[in-house]
């Protein structure tokens, strides 16, 4: 799909590389794997992923805002990021104020430990 759609980069290639498209992007330094240490830096490294690709796609439809298969592909990344950010919350905690896990006890969020801590 990400062939089909200008020549993307997979989102974690376009993540290490900084720029989701291919025919964009100018090496500028050794590009370094992201190894992450345990299950929750794996969930934080796949949010930020998936954070910059629609990062990246959103500034793509601000001077193509009709590409339909760029809305297409920026809307399964939101929601496959909203998806793993559900999933990170539910093991680790709130990831932001905003969070749906504090609707009930918005006082809640200093309870669990910091992702350093952890």
């Amino acid at each position: 799909m990400y062939n089909e759609n200008g020549n993307l980069f997979e989102p974690y290639q376009g993540f290490i590389r900084g720029n989701m498209f291919q025919d964009l992007y100018s090496p500028f330094g050794k590009v370094y794997e992201i190894k992450p240490m345990n299950e929750q830096a794996e969930l934080l490294t796949y949010i930020d992923m998936l954070d910059f690709a629609c990062i990246d796609l959103g500034l793509y439809l601000d001077i193509d805002p009709d590409n339909i298969q760029m809305i297409q592909l920026y809307n399964q990344l939101r929601e496959e990021k909203k998806k793993i950010k559900k999933q990170y919350e539910e093991s680790y905690g709130p990831l932001t104020l905003a969070s749906k896990a504090l609707e009930a006890r918005p006082w809640a969020w200093d309870e669990t430990p910091w992702p350093w801590e952890v």
